[in-house]
């Protein structure tokens, strides 16, 4: 984000998105959100396209926070099944965060992911975001020694947002930190072949 206003701009827009959807997202309603005076949004997004991609660029930067923090700070790690655990059970904790403490995101997330589906514009950036989380993915993987990191990488982003959807806006329900762990551990005995 280029300014603290604008990172104070796109947080209340993403809270609106959770809480009130698309139709509800204006600049006058985000200014209100934020406690700022009016025509403050318009000063960091003139357009509605504009308000849309700021408030996309602040929502990955979020969320890549949270992915960040499961990845080991080298990148790589030691053979072995019990480094497989550990990275399960980092990968269990930013998921179940993700529904639980940052619902609110991944909420707004889906928000976006529809309204990319109708504008060319904001696709391209909600693709470029999905491209880094997939290489994200695929450098965990890899790490836990998957023979094919890209492959089973896509695999793991489309398996954590099945979850992702079924606990926040399907009709299964919120899956605990130790059923996620074990699914984890489960994926990632596969991937790695340990």
């Amino acid at each position: 984000m280029s300014s603290q206003r604008a990172v104070v701009v796109a947080d209340a827009a993403i809270a609106i998105l959770a809480e009130r959807g698309m139709r509800g997202l204006t600049h006058r309603a985000v200014d209100e959100a934020a406690g700022l005076p009016p025509g403050s949004t318009s000063n960091h997004a003139r357009t509605r396209a504009a308000l849309l991609e700021l408030t996309l660029a602040r929502l990955a930067e979020r969320e890549e926070a949270v992915f960040t923090a499961a990845t080991p700070p080298d990148g790589g790690m030691p053979e072995g099944a019990g480094e497989v655990a550990r990275l399960a059970d980092l990968l269990a904790r930013t998921i179940h965060a993700a529904i639980t403490v940052h619902r609110e995101t991944t909420i707004a997330r889906y928000e976006l992911a529809l309204e990319a589906s109708r504008r060319p514009e904001l696709r391209k950036i909600y693709d470029e975001v999905g491209r880094r989380f997939r290489e994200q993915a695929a450098a965990v993987l890899a790490a836990a020694g998957s023979p094919d990191p890209v492959r089973h990488g896509r695999q793991m982003v489309a398996y954590v947002e099945g979850m992702l959807f079924d606990a926040i806006v399907g009709a299964g329900d919120e899956p605990t930190l130790d059923e996620l762990g074990a699914a984890f551990r489960e994926l990632l005995r596969v991937v790695s072949g340990r």
